[in-house]
């Protein structure tokens, strides 16, 4: 029995000096080029979709209308297509970084685009939070509430037949030297008389 005891006190001790030493002077993988931890991956994402699960706000901030398509497509080109991409044209620099920022206009798993299969206020959360380690940044300090929700409406609705006005935007090529795009005008309904 004093073995079994001795044992557990050595492994309580042991074990965690052994991961210190191995953190503070060995050669964990930090840089982006490195191989992951084992089950890095796995453990990561299933404590990030716990909290978002848990967190995230059921229903959409905002209603899908072109308006709100438009000024979501706005802030996308803005504040996420550097790292995300926009439609045809894949980022530069999301590919390079760890985890890939994943490529949010273009079709993975069959039909869906980007994140078109989760729920907007998930998307939201990830807007609004960030994600550590990921190099996505929390969006609570730049955008207002509307704002990030109308990216994430957008986005839930990369999938489906978005406004010619609105895949315009999304389709221009990033220019970061160049003037804001002008935003074009919404169509109107003739006001009955």
């Amino acid at each position: 029995m004093s073995r079994v005891i001795l044992g557990f006190i050595l492994g309580i001790i042991v074990v965690p000096a052994a991961v210190f030493v191995y953190l503070h002077h060995g050669h964990p993988p930090v840089a982006v080029a490195d191989t992951p931890f084992p089950m890095e991956r796995q453990i990561a994402h299933s404590l990030l979709n716990a909290r978002i699960d848990a967190e995230m706000p059921k229903g959409a901030g905002v209603e899908t209308s072109e308006a709100n398509f438009i000024a979501g497509a706005h802030i996308y080109r803005e504040q996420c297509a550097f790292c995300h991409g926009l439609s045809g044209q894949p980022s530069m620099v999301g590919g390079s970084m760890f985890p890939d920022a994943p490529a949010l206009w273009q079709k993975h798993h069959g039909n869906v685009v980007g994140v078109s299969d989760d729920p907007p206020g998930e998307t939201y959360w990830k807007v609004a939070n960030g994600i550590r380690l990921t190099g996505m940044p929390s969006y609570k300090g730049t955008l207002t509430e509307t704002e990030m929700w109308q990216v994430s409406v957008l986005l839930a609705y990369a999938d489906k037949p978005l406004p010619p006005s609105v895949l315009t935007l999304l389709k221009q090529p990033l220019n970061l030297d160049a003037a804001p795009i002008a935003t074009p005008p919404v169509p109107t309904k003739p006001a009955a008389n």
